[in-house]
């Protein structure tokens, strides 16, 4: 396939301006096309894709708890999903529902031209600007959106469609489709045969299609897996435009809406406070189970730095840490918790390896260093938006949710029966739960005796006054080791990493090590530091699983034990898109990470007793119609 594929460097959209009435109207060089009706395009789009698939009536009458999903081909300007937002807003029941939307853009605007082109629309401008606000970097792969105050969520995959759509899981259907993106004309590879095999494979009896093209291309793709097709009246001028709907069989009834869970987390590490934030947010009830306090292993540390490695941009559809740093930082910006900093990252092995990845991450992102904070003969690079968390305060925050209840009890038993899990703790009390997610970490293949035990690793973090001599607040030091700020007073160093030791005793030993990595990049600056015997410290284990990617997913073949464990030392990096894929998979939602990546975290990939099983995912093209 000719263009920019998804395995690549995202490249945003070549545009000229047509002025029209006082409204900038955005034309696309790329395919030769107006991204709108010159017209009226918010009436089109009402015309088209919100009354062409029934959404009013739709939305309007959706169950508590309900999830309802839209699909989209291309998302140019968002106006079709603002005017479906908006519609939502006027809809929806005062209920638990959701609406979800699924949506793919090859070259996405640039977020100035996205803010000109949005205000030809003053009635959607609320709207707009929460867009705008989470708007993502063009970065290849998913980008997930959340307006929970809204009942609202989107996933924008940036990179073609042609790559997209086959490595997105089924867990979750689309409900509906907007059939969007430039004229077959134009964008004719959108409209190939590839795409819409999947865009069937997503979809079920019931799904409904519209769009402003009647094309042959898109009636016979449709025909020939069953859609039936009419052709009413078209916006404006326009003498027809295409509704579909895929017929449901006598015997095929719509799945029935669910109701409020019981969800039970065994472990209050940030694994499970990261879950039950997933599963509250929804609506649904959550105990927490943990034999210590909140963030009492190794999540317990003073200060948690998002700190990810960047892979070249062939990989950042399904590299694990690229997808977890740009979800984790939009994640925990909703909490006090957190605070933005850069990562000045030190080139260890000089041989330009981390420089190498700069041209494929916009500036915003990634630059190379042209002023280090301290003095090094050692090169560096600077990661422009990252973070750091206060484990305890964020806990706080998470354990104030009105659906979250943390208790004090160590459990030693769960038992799967047909309708429920039992719990039973360390007093033989018995607790019950819808689905139950194991989230303790290097005890899991305790409750989980299939599990494989995982590596523990002893790691120890130091800290020390500096306040004569402090880092800028915003800033953090990656050079093996890492540095950074832990008050106005204070400078926290880490960490020591010794596998195959679970001992938690603060040691001289690990400061003097904290010191040495700290030294050799900075040698100057660690000759300022106090001397090591008044040094305080955390010690705490880690644990690792045998490939290094943590333990996601269903355990076994039960149907209602899952399990989240073997982090690492990127706990608060991984946690919060892990706690995402696990509600995806449990609540039947579509999911935000590519069927690659659900394959690496699976556990089924360690489990002692090896079966054939079934995915929980679809990814085979249906056949066409006879």
């Amino acid at each position: 396939m000719k263009g920019l594929r998804l395995f690549g460097k995202i490249e945003t959209a070549k545009l000229t301006w047509q002025h029209v009435d006082g409204i900038d109207i955005p034309v696309s060089t790329q395919f030769g096309d107006v991204y709108f009706s010159k017209d009226n395009g918010l009436l089109e789009t009402r015309h088209v894709f919100l009354n062409g698939n029934d959404l009013s009536t739709r939305l309007s009458e959706l169950s508590s708890y309900e999830y309802f999903c839209v699909g989209e081909t291309g998302f140019g300007t968002g106006l079709n999903i603002l005017a479906l937002w908006q519609m939502w807003q006027a809809v929806r029941p005062n209920n638990q529902s959701h609406l979800h939307v699924l949506t793919v853009e090859k070259f996405p605007l640039a977020k100035e031209d996205l803010i000109r082109a949005l205000k030809a629309w003053p009635e959607l401008q609320p709207l707009a600007e929460q867009l705008i606000l989470q708007y993502p970097t063009p970065i290849a792969g998913c980008h997930r959106l959340h307006f929970p105050n809204e009942r609202f969520s989107i996933d924008l995959w940036l990179g073609d469609a042609a790559d997209i759509f086959p490595i997105i899981p089924k867990i979750g259907t689309v409900n509906a489709w907007f059939l969007d993106g430039f004229a077959p004309a134009c964008n004719p590879e959108l409209w190939q045969e590839n795409i819409l095999s999947h865009i069937i494979r997503l979809s079920a009896p019931h799904t409904t299609f519209a769009s402003f093209s009647v094309a042959g291309i898109i009636k016979r793709g449709l025909k020939a897996y069953g859609i039936d097709i009419s052709r009413p009246k078209g916006f404006g001028h326009k003498r027809e435009m295409l509704k579909a709907i895929w017929p449901a069989s006598d015997s095929s009834e719509r799945a029935q809406p669910s109701s409020q869970l019981n969800i039970a987390i065994i472990g209050a590490g940030i694994a499970g406070l990261s879950h039950a934030w997933a599963f509250a947010q929804r609506g649904h009830h959550v105990r927490i189970y943990e034999r210590k306090n909140a963030i009492s292993g190794a999540s317990g540390n003073p200060l948690a730095l998002l700190n990810p490695k960047l892979c070249p941009a062939t990989q950042n559809h399904e590299h694990l840490m690229s997808l977890s740093w740009q979800y984790s930082c939009s994640y925990y910006s909703q909490f006090k918790a957190f605070r933005r900093i850069s990562v000045q990252q030190t080139d260890l092995k000089q041989n330009g390896e981390l420089h190498s990845i700069l041209n494929d991450y916009p500036e915003t992102e990634l630059v190379a260093t042209e002023d280090s904070v301290l003095k090094s003969d050692y090169s560096s690079i600077q990661l422009k938006h990252a973070g750091v968390v206060t484990p305890q305060i964020l806990a706080q925050e998470i354990l104030q949710h009105p659906l979250i209840e943390l208790i004090e009890s160590e459990i030693t038993q769960i038992e799967e029966q047909t309708e429920q899990v039992y719990i039973i703790d360390k007093l033989s009390q018995q607790f019950f739960a819808d689905f139950t997610i194991v989230c303790t970490a290097i005890d899991s293949h305790l409750l989980l005796p299939e599990l494989p035990q995982l590596k523990p690793i002893r790691g120890q973090v130091s800290w020390l006054n500096n306040e004569n001599a402090p880092l800028p607040s915003h800033q953090a030091l990656s050079y093996g080791g890492y540095a950074m700020q832990l008050n106005d007073k204070q400078l926290i160093l880490g960490a020591s990493f010794h596998p195959q030791r679970a001992d938690d005793a603060v040691l001289e030993e690990d400061h003097i090590h904290n010191l040495a990595l700290l030294k050799k990049v900075y040698p100057d600056y660690a000759e300022t530091l106090e001397d090591i015997v008044h040094w305080e410290g955390r010690a705490s284990v880690r644990a690792q699983s045998a490939d290094y990617f943590p333990l996601l997913g269903p355990y076994g073949d039960h149907q209602k034990i899952y399990t989240c464990s073997g982090l690492g030392s990127k706990g608060f990096l991984f946690a919060p898109l892990c706690a995402e894929i696990l509600a995806s998979q449990i609540l039947n939602e579509l999911c935000p990470v590519p069927i690659s990546v659900i394959d690496k975290l699976n556990p089924q990939r360690f489990l002692k007793k090896t079966k054939p099983k079934k995915p929980y995912y679809q990814n085979t093209s249906p056949k066409k119609a006879p």
